[in-house]
């Protein structure tokens, strides 16, 4: 492991925490939105992360760096919903857009994404991450206290609906009225707190169970948007390790099952169906918005996407498992 100088920023940000004294580090990769640090402090490790205005993505992506405030927000509700979700928070430096939280080693907690790449699907893992998941939506959902300190529409317009949703109408004119439709729903929909990034890169395999990370996109709105979001994840993989394919499947159905069967906000079915129209517009999203997923690189793999999603927006379906089987029936064919 390598020692970095970190920049002046960080460094101040921690003496704003009351965290002093980290003279090297190194610069941890992973993320496109902020600029994310191990800190090596008197006590041991911290991990610094300061939120960027301009996303480190080919197109001109920016965002508002007050989503680092309410990203710290998002993991005390979920610390609290759920203890051993996230890492520990240390502290936050709203100002300057940055938090410092406990620093997890990948000796110890695996990225999913990683497992995944490699062809580890777990449907015991998908389930567990759903569970927590769920239990994060409802103690949310049960706490009057937590709608007005997500005041952050603004936000998730500009770092999720936007470059995902109405990035995708734009590329695809035929099918823009579906997609905005979908926005306008999720939009409309107030029932929990939204994670908004619920991506096998911002989850680890703890030894305690599923740790998430990244939760820049924290909005009090639609949960079946972190349902749908990390549905999606699954189904694309099938793209970058096609020999785990039916693990991968497993997986989404072990995840969509655990979780609908968590769902006491609401009906469980209303959230599935608009789970299950979100699915087809982040699939197209992934290959056609400003966040393409970085491993499908040619048009072989874009095309698969394009037709099961582009099918599923002209006729959408209620379930889940209908998405799933239309994914399954596309790859096969």
């Amino acid at each position: 492991m390598t020692s970095d100088a970190p920049p002046p920023e960080i460094l101040a940000a921690l003496q704003h925490m009351g965290l002093p004294g980290g003279a090297t580090g190194e610069r941890l990769t992973g993320g496109v939105s902020s600029d994310i640090w191990r800190i090596d402090l008197p006590g041991g490790p911290v991990c610094v992360k300061r939120a960027l205005a301009k996303l480190k993505v080919a197109a001109d992506w920016r965002a508002p760096v007050s989503r680092n405030r309410y990203e710290a927000e998002w993991m005390r509700v979920a610390a609290a919903a759920a203890p051993g979700a996230v890492p520990a928070l240390l502290g936050q430096d709203e100002e300057a857009g940055a938090l410092a939280m406990q620093f997890l080693p990948d000796a110890d907690y695996p990225l999913w994404k990683a497992q995944l790449r490699d062809g580890q699907a777990d449907p015991g893992f998908a389930a567990a991450v759903a569970a927590r998941l769920a239990a994060i939506h409802a103690a949310s959902a049960r706490d009057p206290s937590v709608p007005g300190r997500f005041a952050t529409d603004d936000i998730f317009l500009a770092i999720r609906l936007d470059p995902y949703l109405l990035a995708a109408a734009l590329r695809h004119p035929d099918r823009a009225a579906a997609l905005r439709d979908i926005v306008r729903e999720t939009q409309a929909t107030r029932r929990a707190l939204v994670h908004g990034d619920v991506s096998p890169k911002n989850i680890l395999a703890g030894p305690g169970g599923p740790v998430f990370l990244d939760a820049e996109c924290a909005w009090w709105g639609d949960p079946a948007f972190d349902l749908a979001f990390c549905l999606n994840h699954l189904l694309l993989k099938c793209l970058w390790t096609p020999a785990a394919r039916d693990g991968f499947l497993a997986c989404f159905t072990a995840l969509s099952a655990a979780y609908l069967a968590r769902v006491d906000w609401e009906a469980p079915a209303a959230l599935e169906a608009r789970a299950a129209r979100l699915l087809p517009g982040l699939l197209l999203a992934r290959v056609d918005g400003k966040s393409p997923v970085e491993y499908i690189t040619d048009e072989n793999g874009r095309a698969p996407v394009r037709r099961a999603s582009r099918r599923l927006l002209a006729a959408p379906v209620a379930r889940l498992d209908a998405v799933r089987d239309a994914w399954r029936e596309e790859l096969a064919a």
